[in-house]
């Protein structure tokens, strides 16, 4: 293996989808210090070429003997995949970075959002790295300088989803929905369990037996996990609407210290993950289309909130096929390297 941070060999477990396509993108953009990229997806897709400017790579078939030689990989497949998968590649002496759901709540797989808790890396080699809920980590973007300037209590929150979040078929099924409805056209949905065009759906993933969704629990457990909080109160509500990229996220937020506007702004403005874009007498706010393919996660609207003793809210918008997947996903990587681990 090599342990120099150079000419690394790196593999993306679900190079055919989505956020297999960033992942190839964004280690070209950030200069990451790969020798050689391997592409590795299902059987079915095995042998497709999949090229990103001059260069083209042709799809091989995701099986732990794929794994020999690569130092680092990284899972956008699934959960199955990943348990599937992972320890095959760990086993062979590959570090997986998981954007699955997989090993989050493994208590000792780490749970990393590079600007929140990094460290945790510095000391040992991890085998198997998880990358959050594309949810939690924009969340986290608007509500960690927060939380280390006043003391994060609870906090309820919405999200907007966009379609992108589940996956490119559900892209093409707004479209097509879209112009069907302009044409005064039915489209049946396929992808989503209603409409998904001119409408918002509150259901994100499996609804469970207390009503809320799997989704919406990410938000509680994974928040408490990467803040290292056990006692953070979360109250969650996911809503998919039809927006083509980039998450939002209406936040109310309950601290345990006097809060300010002025010092959550400069909170804000002083944290790596996030941008401060909040001027409301001008129109200025974060949206969906100002944060697609941005590295930093938007914040505005910041006020105090009326309703809750020592309480902001706040609107948070990041790129979810970024900062919650692909981006994350290559920042723990760098991480890995910068602590002498790749």
């Amino acid at each position: 293996m090599n342990s120099s941070g150079n000419n690394l060999k790196v593999g993306i477990v679900g190079a055919t989808g989505a956020v297999g396509q960033e992942l190839i993108r964004l280690l070209h953009e950030r200069a990451f210090p790969f020798k050689e990229i391997t592409l590795l997806a299902s059987a079915r897709s095995s042998g497709k070429t999949i090229t990103w400017q001059d260069k083209s790579w042709t799809v091989t078939e995701a099986n732990p003997d794929a794994f020999e030689g690569l130092d680092v990989a990284i899972f956008s497949a699934g959960g199955n995949i990943s348990l599937d998968l992972g320890p095959e590649a760990a086993k062979r002496g590959c570090v997986v970075i998981d954007n699955s759901s997989a090993f989050r709540m493994d208590s000792q797989v780490p749970l990393v959002v590079p600007e929140i808790n990094g460290e945790v890396l510095r000391d040992n080699k991890p085998q198997i790295v998880a990358n959050p809920n594309c949810s939690t980590a924009v969340a986290l973007m608007g509500l960690y300088p927060l939380h280390e300037a006043f003391g994060l209590k609870r906090f309820f929150v919405s999200t907007y989803q966009a379609v992108s979040g589940t996956g490119a078929a559900a892209i093409v099924e707004l479209e097509e929905q879209t112009r069907a409805l302009m044409a005064g056209d039915t489209h049946e949905p396929s992808i989503y369990p209603h409409q998904i065009a001119f409408n918002l759906l509150p259901h994100v993933d499996s609804f469970l037996d207390d009503g809320y969704t799997k989704e919406e629990m990410k938000m509680l457990n994974e928040g408490r996990k990467i803040l290292d909080h056990p006692s953070l109160e979360v109250s969650c509500t996911c809503v998919r609407v039809p927006v083509m990229r980039a998450h939002s996220m209406s936040i109310n937020a309950e601290f345990e210290k006097p809060v300010s506007v002025d010092l959550a702004r400069e909170a804000i403005d002083n944290f790596e993950g996030s941008e401060l874009r909040d001027d409301p007498s001008n129109l200025v706010y974060p949206m969906p289309v100002n944060y697609s393919e941005r590295v930093p996660c938007g914040v505005g609207r910041i006020r105090k909130d009326a309703a809750l003793e020592n309480g902001l809210a706040l609107w948070v918008v990041g790129d979810q096929l970024w900062k919650g997947a692909a981006l994350n996903a290559i920042q723990i990587a760098e991480v890995l390297v910068r602590y002498g681990h790749l």
